[in-house]
């Protein structure tokens, strides 16, 4: 059998093929990473491979670091393996990336979302051998209902909660929930 496409190390999810590491946690030479948030894109990495469309926010994030970015779908051959990031629906520039070896294809995704929400660029699957995949809502116990309907939920209770005088507050992560919520709000507001 042969020596699989990725493995699992100390430092993150390592090619050995490639030399590199997807959303490393402790520092290494070379970091692909998924998205702009903190828990996948961390300080301390020597360069960092990412989405031109995550980079600002890791930028502002990380500040001063050797970054290159990287279009969606665009191959890029580094040491035995061929590479390129996939759009993933989590947040803007978000990205499932894949990982080519001789046929055999592996991909990792940090966060997803299968539901467009009109923000980040829509998931889009990948064929692949072996998915790898960040599973933080993965439990049987979560069940997600359809976007649309806990916005108007939102509505109605914001519309109530102006009928009544009362102020709404919604709080959510600054980057990636606050744009959604934002989003979301302004197709479901009353006029």
């Amino acid at each position: 059998m042969a020596d699989p496409v990725l493995t699992f190390t100390d430092r993150g999810i390592y090619c050995p093929s490639g030399d590199f590491f997807i959303d490393p946690w402790r520092p290494v030479d070379r970091a692909l990473i998924t998205h702009g948030h903190s828990d996948h894109a961390r300080w301390g990495h020597r360069r960092y491979l990412a989405t031109h469309q995550a980079l600002p926010v890791i930028r502002h994030r990380l500040g001063d670091i050797d970054a290159q970015g990287i279009g969606y779908g665009e191959p890029l051959r580094i040491g035995g393996v061929t590479v390129s990031f996939h759009p993933a629906g989590h947040v803007p520039g978000s990205a499932q990336i894949a990982v080519e070896r001789d046929g055999e294809i592996w991909v990792v995704s940090g966060d997803y979302k299968v539901e467009p929400d009109g923000l980040a660029e829509a998931f889009a699957p990948v064929r692949c051998h072996a998915f790898i995949s960040e599973c933080t809502f993965g439990l049987p116990v979560f069940r997600w209902r359809p976007q649309a309907q806990v916005m108007a939920d939102i509505t109605r209770w914001w519309a109530a909660n102006a009928a009544e005088g009362r102020t709404s507050i919604l709080g959510a992560y600054s980057f990636g929930k606050a744009q959604r919520l934002m989003a979301g709000w302004t197709r479901s507001a009353p006029s």
